[in-house]
């Protein structure tokens, strides 16, 4: 078997939703449990997320936002496709709805998207080093298309596509949140193309569905990785043999694992416009942290030579 350098981004997602989640990845960061940041620019604490990141030289993206809280164009805050009856974007799952009712104008996702990467670089400085999708909303049928323009024309490199190896065999994973996490399967599948023809790259790997939440634990994390190593190295084995073996030996496999730590959000603080949602609350964003923390987790890392980097050093 081919041996391949392991390049590890850990992103911490939704960096900006309030005080607490902030604490908790800025706290996950300087213990080098997490190596890279999505920021929310709509969430409650977005000004402070960003100033923490400056303080700390934290590597930070774009987490781009449809799907909770308020739009930050300010020309969308009324009579937009983006809103629910009750001036807020319409949910995880409503946004999907409404979508596929073909209801939502892409004129207005894009003009929210352009919207949120010129408030990003407004509280930073910069251009989003990365930038994702919070929900996964940015690789459903026609956002995708405009999300990859908007990349493209502010010269964004990177993304995340959520296709997870080994998801299929994750039988911890509740038969619901298995049908939506297969739906963003299929939605990446498609999306793929999309994102190569606007020139957008994104790790080789990613890692998040099954370990995320309560889902997550140390071994779930070592598994993943080990397994979609050890997949990728098969599938390129064949590939890589045309090479020198000092070739062989440089190759290197990029992989992404999506978490989601902090303090439990307490209300009425927090959120992106609307109040914080029951996983910002629960125990499980707190189990997380600790799990990321693990010393074990951080050992293992040490002795399969695994590197932690961001988005902006490959």
């Amino acid at each position: 078997m081919l041996q391949a350098r392991v390049k590890l981004i850990v992103t911490g997602d939704d960096f900006g939703y309030c005080p607490r989640r902030n604490q908790g990845i800025v706290e996950c960061f300087l213990a080098g449990a997490v190596s890279n940041v999505s920021l929310l620019v709509n969430g409650s604490a977005a000004p402070d997320a960003a100033q923490l990141a400056r303080r700390h030289n934290i590597p930070i993206g774009l987490h781009a936002n449809l799907s909770e809280g308020s739009p930050v164009c300010k020309a969308l805050k009324k009579n937009s496709s983006l809103l629910n009856k009750d001036g807020f974007f319409h949910g995880k799952m409503g946004f999907r709805t409404v979508l596929a009712k073909g209801l939502l104008k892409m004129s207005e996702v894009k003009q929210e998207l352009t919207a949120q990467v010129d408030l990003f670089r407004e509280l930073t400085g910069h251009v989003p080093h990365h930038m994702d999708g919070h929900q996964h909303v940015h690789v459903l049928p026609e956002v995708r298309c405009v999300f990859a323009q908007v990349l493209e024309e502010y010269g964004i490199q990177y993304t995340r596509v959520p296709i997870e190896p080994g998801l299929h065999s994750c039988a911890w994973i509740e038969p619901p949140l298995m049908d939506f996490y297969l739906g963003v399967e299929r939605d990446s599948l498609d999306t793929v193309d999309v994102f190569t023809k606007h020139g957008i790259r994104w790790a080789d790997i990613y890692i998040g569905l099954s370990t995320m939440g309560k889902n997550m634990s140390v071994s779930n994390i070592q598994s993943a990785i080990d397994t979609a190593v050890v997949a990728s190295a098969t599938k390129e084995n064949s590939l890589m043999t045309q090479f020198s073996p000092q070739q062989q030996q440089s190759r290197t496999v990029t992989v992404e694992l999506m978490v989601h730590p902090g303090y439990p959000t307490i209300p009425p603080v927090g959120g992106c416009g609307e109040g914080p949602d029951d996983f910002s609350q629960s125990w499980e964003r707190l189990h997380e942290l600790q799990t990321l923390m693990n010393p074990e987790l951080q050992s293992y890392y040490k002795t399969r030579n695994i590197q932690l980097c961001a988005f902006k050093d490959l």
